[in-house]
């Protein structure tokens, strides 16, 4: 894999500074916690403020856009300074817009944020695959031609999400291991990890055990565990992308709960946390002090 890819960047960055994202988000509980008014001026001063604190010591940034769109082309135009920040400052920027569509509207999306000519280019984007996962075949293809990556929601945290994520196809697979197997192929045999990801909730239930992935491999697709095993269950262990594991920290999330839900592909985790970070703000040194302790618990519970 050429260094250029994103998966090998990512892999190699995360090894260098640790595993952990700062989520950048302008939410205005955050900015008056701070002491900033919820209008652009604050998320301005929040942002930039967090992300100069941040970037240099985290391989990975996530804005998450709609807390910059709320504030029209203001916010978009301060998105575009804080990717570009951030990038500066060598971090691969993970732009959060969970985007799903078909055709060329779904290549427009991809254009807009994967490709290099736009001001609004990131290092890699979230997207839903609830069109199907084929749907988002103009983003996987943009990313392939630039570099970039690609993170599918798979299984999030959001108890709603059960009920779409955990419905059985009949071949007994999850539409969440669906969506898990169908990145993972596009995959195929990266080394040391593929450009393509997916998004993981950190309090979702357990990966599947290996027992249970041995059998489930053995009998197409059907893992035979008791229901409430079945109902939170996945196999990670012929996935070979980064896991983006959204939910630590303030959503309750623990650094020894990783292995608990990626199982044997904690190696590929991304843990990301927003709010903990942002809490001791805004002195920067405070901020940076927190990230440096968290990157170590989670260095720590991943075994690196």
């Amino acid at each position: 894999m050429s260094t250029k890819e994103f998966g090998a960047r990512a892999f190699r960055l995360a090894q260098e500074r640790g595993p952990l994202c700062a989520g950048i988000d302008p939410h205005g509980s955050q900015l008056l916690q701070w002491g900033l008014d919820d209008d652009l001026a604050g998320a301005e001063r929040f942002a930039m403020t967090l992300t100069e604190a941040v970037a240099e010591r985290c391989a990975f940034v996530k804005p998450q856009s709609a807390f910059f769109e709320r504030f029209g082309s203001g916010g978009v135009a301060l998105l575009e300074r804080v990717i570009a920040a951030a990038r500066r400052a060598g971090a691969l920027v993970i732009l959060d817009v969970k985007r799903g569509d078909i055709g060329s509207t779904m290549a427009a999306y991809a254009q807009a944020y994967l490709d290099p000519a736009s001001p609004l280019a990131a290092d890699a984007i979230t997207v839903s695959p609830y069109l199907g996962t084929g749907s988002l075949q103009p983003a996987f293809d943009t990313a392939a031609a630039h570099g970039k990556g690609v993170f599918v929601l798979a299984r999030t945290s959001n108890p709603e999400g059960k009920y779409v994520q955990m419905a059985r196809r009949r071949d007994g697979r999850s539409v969440a291991q669906s969506v898990i197997d169908e990145v993972g192929e596009r995959n195929g045999e990266a080394d040391p990890m593929g450009s393509f990801g997916i998004v993981m909730g950190a309090t979702i239930g357990a990966c599947a055990s290996e027992g249970e992935a041995r059998l489930r491999e053995s009998t197409y697709g059907i893992t035979h565990t008791t229901v409430s095993q079945r109902d939170s269950a996945h196999d990670l262990s012929q996935f070979n992308g980064p896991i983006l594991v959204p939910g630590m920290g303030a959503q309750g999330g623990r650094p020894s709960d990783l292995p608990r839900v990626l199982g044997p592909a904690t190696k590929f985790a991304i843990p990301s946390y927003s709010r903990q970070i942002a809490q001791p703000g805004p002195a920067a040194a405070s901020i940076r002090t927190a990230v440096e302790a968290l990157q170590e618990e989670c260095r720590a519970a991943m075994g690196e």
